[in-house]
């Protein structure tokens, strides 16, 4: 079977995106693993459908590298919202698309015909430990805690999936330090019951975050939309920055905006559309 794909990516956040109004795969989940490796086919950080809602504009069906669905994706959300506008499936603007994590609204930043960024309201933060979930009878803000082998301070909180916030001294080598060996140990931490994504983040000032991700089921990735807002989320519970505040997330692969309000974080990025492909499944 031949199917039909575009490459896209929000600041290197990669994933195979299908048009689910045209498009059928028995498999996604095997699809998602088989197509996902890197050097041996696609490559990405894992695979997207696009699919008809009832309740929304579109649908947004997200499975990670390893075959596991996630309930949402920052990244993901944003370049569906394009892919849905920039092939005429819906010419609306903002876009409402639905996830396992609720229905999403994107605003989206057009330059000429085509979509070249948005903004995606991705909700209000979690803090409650069963709905993240962590295992602890009481939110894990700033907390020294043994997590991967070691004692560290952490942050969990939830943006439609788990994370964990560890902020780093300002003398750590960031961009160097081998997250491929401390990433999956934090992951899959007994404290973490359906496991976690892992922010390793430095405070440059105020408006100014660092940050390297190690994302359940994909590794390292480039980018990650729910792990900025979840960034900057624990860094005002900490008291690191103030909300109602443009704050920038600098990853691996580019920057995003992240305002924290009064009830809800707003994420604003780039959308860009790699290539179109066919493959064999």
């Amino acid at each position: 079977m031949i199917l039909n794909f575009t490459k896209m990516h929000g600041c290197g956040n990669d994933y195979i995106y299908v048009d689910g109004f045209k498009e059928k795969i028995e498999n996604p989940r095997e699809t998602a693993v088989s197509l996902s490796k890197r050097h041996f086919s696609v490559g990405s950080d894992g695979l997207i459908m696009i699919c008809p809602s009832e309740t929304a504009d579109a649908k947004m069906k997200m499975y990670n590298a390893d075959g596991s669905e996630g309930k949402m994706c920052g990244n993901g959300v944003r370049c569906v919202a394009k892919f849905v506008y920039d092939n005429g499936i819906c010419k609306k603007n903002p876009l409402r698309i639905e996830t396992l994590s609720g229905i999403k609204t994107v605003q989206l930043l057009i330059t000429g015909e085509k979509v070249t960024g948005a903004s995606v309201d991705m909700g209000a933060p979690v803090f409650s430990p069963s709905q993240i979930p962590v295992a602890s009878d009481e939110p894990v803000i700033g907390r020294e805690m043994y997590v991967g082998g070691e004692l560290r301070y952490i942050t969990c909180v939830s943006m439609g999936n788990p994370h964990c916030v560890i902020f780093v001294p300002d003398d750590f080598d960031l961009w160097n330090f081998e997250i491929e060996k401390i990433g999956p140990k934090i992951e899959n931490d007994t404290l973490f019951p359906e496991k976690v994504n892992v922010e390793f983040v430095k405070k440059i000032n105020d408006s100014l975050f660092e940050m390297r991700v190690w994302e359940r089921g994909s590794g390292e990735t480039y980018a990650c939309g729910t792990g900025a807002c979840a960034t900057v989320a624990a860094a005002c519970m900490n008291k690191l920055c103030s909300k109602n505040t443009d704050v920038t997330v600098k990853l691996k692969g580019g920057e995003l905006t992240v305002r924290y309000g009064e009830n809800s974080i707003i994420m604003t990025g780039e959308t860009v559309t790699a290539y179109y492909g066919r493959v064999e499944i």
